[in-house]
């Protein structure tokens, strides 16, 4: 008999977990292998001290899967960074990822979610609009390669 799954098809091991020390070594490989302009060990450090970091990994199996996070400012989310790791990308596992954090920020009073995404991630601007973000406007050479964002909202 094979593992139970739950609406969105993914099994029920999928469980998110707010991010620690002892995941930082997987984080940062998941990160170098997404990010042309990776985020450093101490940006994640700060990411687990600081009081408006609402920073979680998803874990699959026993391993990183990804990982997801925003800040809180007021009665507003941020979101800083939606992240899965190349094996279990366009499986559901980012859209979870997304589910889960709106859920959390809207747990906490959030009243509008925001977020930068590349110009070029086209899957995932697919992945927001779905959800029901917007695009407000462009930030010309946000990224360190020059490359614009695009920031997107919506209401919660």
């Amino acid at each position: 008999m094979g593992q139970s799954a739950d609406a969105s098809g993914l099994p029920e091991a999928l469980a998110f977990v707010r991010i620690a020390e002892e995941h930082l070594p997987e984080v940062l490989a998941i990160e170098c292998e997404a990010y042309p302009d990776p985020w450093s060990e101490r940006m994640f450090r700060q990411e687990i001290e600081q009081n408006v970091s609402y920073f979680y990994v998803m874990l699959f199996e026993g391993r990183v899967a990804g990982y997801v996070g925003f800040w809180l400012v007021v009665d507003e989310a941020h979101i800083t960074s939606v992240t899965v790791r190349d094996c279990y990308r366009r499986r559901g596992f980012g859209r979870r990822a997304m589910e889960f954090i709106l859920e959390r920020a809207k747990r906490l009073g959030v009243t509008q979610v925001t977020l930068e995404v590349r110009a070029s991630n086209l899957r995932a601007q697919a992945l927001y609009t779905g959800m029901g973000f917007e695009v407000l406007y462009r930030r010309r050479n946000y990224y360190n390669n020059r490359e614009d964002a695009l920031v997107m909202a919506r209401p919660l």
